[in-house]
């Protein structure tokens, strides 16, 4: 990958499309992990900092707000601190058992009350919400629909994200948080590959080999589970990590495509 040929291309994008949506303002998300300050990077010299407005969701669990406020210094945007704590409460206790078994809802909630903020400032400061996921998450499925999967545009949506952490470097992202360990901060100690069970560098030579396994065999949609399995997996990479990953691809695909309607 040509980086500084990508950072172009993406700034190009971003530039493109608040041009055709006649709009001027970005509303981002920004958690302090590697992502979000990619976006923030990407769009400040897109359309300029002074254009970029940034929101800091904490909601108990994140304990990294401090390198959110670092990202917003970094590059010189306006930021916004918006505890959404007490709104996920009122959510949570809706059904008790929610908080005693399942972090899974209870992170879903936490997206979605984030998401839900972040539309209503775009109404009130006329913008687009920007979206921070990359294409290793998009493959997985790995975020909440209505969410931090909400968005009107992924400028890193096409990116894996060891290619993401490659840009950072070059976008003078903090190496703190380059650094860190990858975590929407849905809980406490959740981090997205321990959750995933492999690193995002397995993952993403797992998902590259999957994309050119479908890019050449035309009938493989035709092929039993095992079967696109044994075709992705090699000697480098272990068999159960392999379909574990391929797994969540399939099962996960109808996340990132529009509702099903019935036809006329």
């Amino acid at each position: 990958m040509n980086i500084e040929r990508e950072i172009e291309k993406c700034e190009l994008f971003i530039k493109n499309v608040f041009e055709q949506k006649g709009f001027t303002k970005a509303i981002i998300g920004v958690s302090g992990g590697l992502d979000s300050a990619v976006v923030v990077a990407l769009c400040c010299r897109a359309i300029g900092s002074e254009n970029v407005h940034g929101f800091l969701l904490p909601s108990g669990t994140q304990h990294d707000i401090k390198d959110s406020h670092l990202v917003c210094d970094q590059f010189g945007i306006e930021r916004k601190v918006i505890d959404i704590h007490n709104a996920v409460e009122v959510l949570i206790h809706l059904d008790q058992s929610v908080m005693e078994f399942d972090v899974t809802r209870v992170g879903n909630i936490k997206a979605r009350t984030r998401m839900i903020v972040l539309y209503d400032q775009s109404a009130k400061y006329n913008g687009l919400v920007v979206g921070t996921s990359n294409l290793t998450e998009l493959m997985l499925g790995y975020f909440t629909m209505h969410g931090d999967g909400a968005c009107a545009l992924e400028p890193i949506g096409h990116l894996y994200k060891t290619e993401v952490k490659q840009i950072a470097v070059e976008l003078s992202v903090p190496q703190s948080i380059i650094d860190k360990a990858p975590s929407a901060g849905l809980w406490e100690s959740q981090t997205d590959e321990g959750e995933l069970g492999a690193s995002y560098e397995t993952i993403d030579y797992i998902l590259k080999r999957y994309n050119k396994m479908t890019s050449f065999l035309i009938n493989w949609k035709s092929l039993e589970l095992h079967e696109v399995i044994e075709n992705v997996a090699d000697n480098t990479v272990d068999l159960k990590v392999v379909d574990k990953i391929i797994s969540m691809v399939i099962k996960n695909e109808f996340k990132s495509k529009p509702p099903t309607m019935m036809r006329r």
